[in-house]
This record gives C-alpha cells, structure tokens and sequence, in this order.
C-alpha cells in the first residue's frame, strides 16, 4: 500500500506496526522521501483487507487521501513486522 494525506509526523507508522502485529502479519511499514507511507505485508486475505481498512483512516491525527493497494503472491520474505526508513 502507498498511504498518501497527513501521514508522517503523526504516528502512522507506529500505528500500522501495532495493528499489523495484532492481526499476525509480517512485513514493513516506511515513510516515503514524497510525504507518503509505504506498508507491505504477509498473511491471511482476511487479516490483510483489515489492515487495508485501518490504513484508509489512520491514527486520530492523521488525515488520509488516497490509499493505493497492490496485491501479489509469493514466498514469504519477511520474519516481522517492522518500521523501517
């Protein structure tokens, strides 16, 4: 997911760390060099179309605009879910 609106300096990326944890996702969440957000993550379908709904609204400060989504298979790559950059 690219996660575009206010979205740094507000405390997304922690927020998306603690619901990706809580759901059992593994993956990354980083802040982009163009003020957006960059989540990937690995799990279930259901787990993840949740994670997609709590991104679209954010922490309470937070304001988002526009939520691009891409979906694809593959080995697992991540051993977490961390913030990273």
């Amino acid at each position: 997911m690219i996660i575009r609106g206010r979205v740094q300096g507000v405390g997304f990326r922690y927020f998306v760390r603690v619901e990706a944890r809580a759901l059992d996702l593994l993956g990354r969440v980083r802040n982009l060099s163009d003020g957006a957000v960059e989540v990937e993550a690995e799990g279930s379908e259901p787990a993840l179309q949740k994670l997609l709904a709590i991104a679209r609204t954010g922490p309470r400060n937070a304001r988002v605009t526009e939520v691009h989504e891409e979906w694809s298979e593959g080995p697992p790559r991540f051993g977490a879910f961390e913030i990273t950059g």
